[in-house]
C-alpha cells in the first residue's frame, strides 16, 4: 500500500520544504513537495523534520562488534542494527589493517553480505598507510603498495569495494591511485605525511576523498601547507570529517563545512559505539574506551564511539553549523562520494530511507526500504 508520510520540515535535495511530504509506494519514494500534502498522511509529523537516513561510509564496527571479526555475518547484523537504531540506513564496512592473508579472507567474506544487501559496500583502511600517521593501525603490518597487492584486494572484493584509504607518498602510491579508481572504487588521500604537491598530484591521477582530514596526516605549516589544504581546497573532493568533539575543534569543524570541499561526516566508530565502555581490540592493539573516548595506551585516538545523529547535532548545536547542511553532510553527500545514486535524499525513485527528527535533532522514528524499524532513545 501507498505511505505518505507528512512533517514540519523536509530537507529535500536542493530545498527546504516547511510543511513538506514524502510518497512511498513499497522500497521507493514516489513523490516529495512542499506545502500540504495530495491526499491524506498516513503519518503526520507537524512538530518534526523529515529527511534522508543517515548514510555511514566509515564505520569499523558497534555494538560490541567489529567488521573484523571472524564471524563476519553475526558481527555485520549487530553493528548494522547498532548504527540503524540511531538512523543509519546506509553502511559501509570499514576495514583496519591486519595480516594480508586475513584482510583478503575479511574482504571476500563481507563481499557476500554486500550482495545480499547487509552493507552497501566496503572500505579498506589499510595496508597502504603511512607509518608516520598511522593512528591505531599496527606500524608492522603497514606498507608501501605494488600492483599485485593491490590486485588482490580489490579482487577478493568482486566489486564491492568502494574506497580505499591510502598514502600518496609511499612508492607506488600514485599508480596504485590509479589501479583504485580502476577498479571503480573511490581513493581517498589519508593516514598520510604526503605534502601539498604530492597530494595534488593524487588528485590529479584520480583521488576524489579525504579520509578524516586534519586527523592522521601531515599538519598545516604556513610555509608547507600539506594535505588537508590540497584537499579542501579543491571543489571536486569529498572531505570526510569526526564531529564528535574529540578529533576536531567546533572551529575546524565549520572551516572544513565552508570549504570549497564538499563535507561529508563519518562515525570512525569502533567497537564501543552503542556499547559499554571498557577494553576493546582495533585489529591487533588494545583500546581503552572512557569519558566517551577510544584512545590507545600511549593515548592515540583509536577510532570513536560516534553515531552519525550525534554528529550532526555536535554540528549544530557546538559548531554552529546550519541543520540542512549538517543533515546533508551525513546524507547525499557520503551517498554522492562513493556513487549510491539511489540514497541519501528524499528524491523520487530513492529507496525509501527516511527518519524523523525531533527535539534537539534527536532520531524519533525511522524508514528503511520502506519499513519502519526499530529506534532507540537517541
Amino acid at each position: 500500500m501507498p505511505l505518505l508520510i507528512s512533517g514540519g520540515t523536509v530537507i529535500a535535495p536542493d530545498a527546504v520544504y516547511s510543511p513538506g511530504w514524502v510518497d512511498i509506494l513499497a522500497d521507493r519514494i514516489v513523490g516529495c513537495g512542499a506545502g500540504e500534502p495530495p491526499r491524506k498522511a498516513d503519518f503526520s509529523f507537524p512538530e518534526s523534520t523529515l529527511a534522508a537516513g543517515y548514510v555511514d561510509i566509515h564505520t569499523h564496527g558497534g555494538g560490541g562488534r567489529s567488521f573484523n571479526d571472524a564471524d563476519t555475518a553475526v558481527a555485520v547484523a549487530r553493528i548494522t542494527a547498532t548504527h540503524r537504531a540511531h538512523g543509519t540506513t546506509t553502511m559501509i564496512a570499514s576495514l583496519v589493517t591486519v595480516p594480508f592473508d586475513e584482510f583478503e579472507q575479511t574482504v571476500s567474506a563481507l563481499a557476500g553480505l554486500v550482495a545480499t544487501g547487509e552493507l552497501a559496500g566496503i572500505h579498506l583502511e589499510g595496508p597502504w598507510l603511512s607509518p608516520v600517521h598511522c593512528g591505531a593501525h599496527d606500524e608492522n603490518l603497514l606498507h608501501a603498495p605494488d600492483a599485485e597487492s593491490v590486485d588482490r584486494l580489490m579482487r577478493a572484493g568482486r566489486g564491492t569495494v568502494r574506497m580505499v584509504t591510502i598514502a600518496p607518498e609511499l612508492e607506488g602510491g600514485l599508480d596504485a591511485v590509479r589501479q583504485i579508481v580502476g577498479f571503480g572504487a573511490v581513493a581517498a588521500v589519508g593516514h598520510t605525511d604526503a605534502n601539498y604537491d604530492v597530494t595534488r598530484q593524487a588528485i590529479a591521477a584520480g583521488a576524489t576523498a579525504g579520509t578524516h582530514v586534519f586527523n592522521a596526516m601531515r599538519k598545516i605549516h604556513h610555509r608547507e601547507p600539506g594535505p588537508a589544504l590540497a584537499l579542501l581546497e579543491d571543489p571536486a573532493v569529498f572531505a570526510e570529517l569526526i564531529a564528535d568533539g574529540v578529533h576536531l575543534h567546533p572551529a575546524i569543524v565549520r572551516f572544513i563545512i565552508e570549504s570549497p570541499s564538499r563535507p561529508v561526516f563519518v562515525t570512525d566508530a569502533m567497537a564501543a559505539a552503542g556499547a559499554d565502555e571498557g577494553d576493546y581490540k582495533l585489529g591487533a592493539l588494545d583500546v581503552r574506551v572512557s569519558d566517551g573516548q577510544a584512545r590507545l595506551a600511549d593515548g592515540t585516538i583509536a577510532g570513536s564511539v560516534l553515531t552519525l545523529s550525534a554528529a550532526v547535532r555536535y554540528a549544530v548545536h557546538t559548531a554552529g553549523v546550519p541543520v540542512e547542511v549538517a543533515v546533508r553532510a551525513a546524507t547525499q553527500n557520503p551517498a554522492d562520494m562513493i556513487g549510491l545514486v539511489d540514497r541519501g535524499r528524499l528524491a523520487t525513485g530513492n529507496r525509501a530511507d527516511l527518519i524523523v527528527l525531533g527535539a534537539e535533532l534527536r532520531v524519533t522514528a525511522t524508514l528503511q526500504a520502506g519499513l519502519w524499524v526499530p529506534c532507540v532513545r537517541d
